[in-house]
């Protein structure tokens, strides 16, 4: 079983920046891909990036060029940095965990970003 707490949400106005993290325990952190997914109300969940165990990492186009997904193994912890913050990104985000091997997936509670001027 692994636990996921993020933290690091809040409101921001456009074109700011915010930086979340996702501290994990539990299991094994390295034998896990990582993502951050968003949720904003009425619509489905997205994933946003991912950190594989191969040391990719893959971002959905909403991301690429202002998010940036890092994490680091010796902490358990993964980061989402977000710059240029839009309205559209006002969103719940979660953490997630996944083990293709094992079959596992887990979830954080997800943190709150608000994007509005």
């Amino acid at each position: 079983q692994m636990q996921l707490v993020e933290s690091g949400g809040g409101l921001v106005q456009p074109g700011g920046s915010l930086r979340l993290s996702c501290q994990a325990s539990g299991s094994i952190f390295s034998r896990y891909d990582m993502s951050w997914y968003r949720q904003a109300p009425g619509k489905q969940r997205e994933l946003v990036a991912t950190s594989t165990t191969g040391g990719s990492t893959n971002y959905a186009d909403l991301a690429k060029g202002r998010f940036t997904l890092s994490r680091e193994n010796a902490k358990n912890t993964v980061y989402l940095q977000m710059n240029s913050l839009k309205l559209e990104d006002t969103a719940v985000y979660y953490c997630n965990a996944n083990n293709h091997y094992i079959l596992r997936s887990f979830w954080g509670q997800g943190t709150q970003v608000t994007v509005s001027s």
